[in-house]
């Protein structure tokens, strides 16, 4: 533990999900609407985060339908993402305490690595979407992040760096986050699909992540 303003505050490794939780949007959505089919993927994308179907199986599906949107795309969307309420206090309290931030997403490195140097991101994983010549070609480049790479990726995080289990936090809010969930000492849903809920230690319904500080400062006491 570390002292702030005279008390022990305790050093956690945070790990947060991107989309719908680091982030008010789904990346793969506002792709999709380029080429005119976000209602399509939106359909499948509920389906996923609601456990209804395959995680890995949706998502090159979903990104099958991207081939031939250009790259540049990217510098628009990241104009359009909205950071979600509550994150940037978030990630000050855990840097203050002595702790790291780290962000693993199922979504896309091309939007993750942008937003992890605007917010200070000490580590984060995500998806790459392969291009070719400035254009998406349809594929995943490398390996799927998927629910076990999550999980995977937190804990070698946790080990990398000298956290304990019981001093990882994990935040998400679909059925790709519970082995990551399942997997840290403290769990959060944040306006979870119905899936995730038994697997977390605090539920928020609202639209802040402000609320995880209150509670991890009680766990510092």
């Amino acid at each position: 533990m570390v002292e702030i303003g005279g008390c022990a505050v305790r050093k956690y490794l945070l790990v947060l999900d991107v989309d719908s939780t680091l982030i008010e949007q789904e990346v793969i959505e506002l792709l999709a609407d380029r080429v005119g089919l976000r209602d399509q993927v939106k359909i499948l994308t509920d389906q996923a985060m609601a456990g209804e179907i395959d995680f890995r199986q949706a998502l090159l599906q979903r990104v099958g339908l991207l081939e031939g949107l250009g790259a540049a795309v990217f510098q628009d969307l990241l104009k359009e993402i909205k950071i979600t309420a509550g994150v940037p206090e978030l990630i000050s309290y855990i840097h203050q305490s002595g702790g790291l931030v780290g962000a693993i997403s199922g979504g896309f490195s091309q939007v993750l690595e942008p937003l992890a140097k605007e917010l200070g991101l000490d580590l984060f994983l995500a998806n790459n979407l392969e291009v070719v010549d400035g254009v998406m070609t349809g594929k995943i480049s490398g390996e799927i992040v998927d629910s076990d790479t999550k999980a995977r990726t937190m804990l070698h995080w946790a080990e990398a760096n000298g956290f304990d289990f019981a001093d990882t936090v994990a935040i998400g809010d679909g059925a790709n986050d519970v082995a990551m969930l399942k997997a840290s000492g403290f769990a959060v849903a944040f306006r979870p699909k119905d899936v995730l809920r038994p697997h977390a230690d605090l539920i928020i319904e609202g639209n802040s992540l402000a609320p995880v500080i209150a509670e991890l400062e009680l766990r510092s006491s």
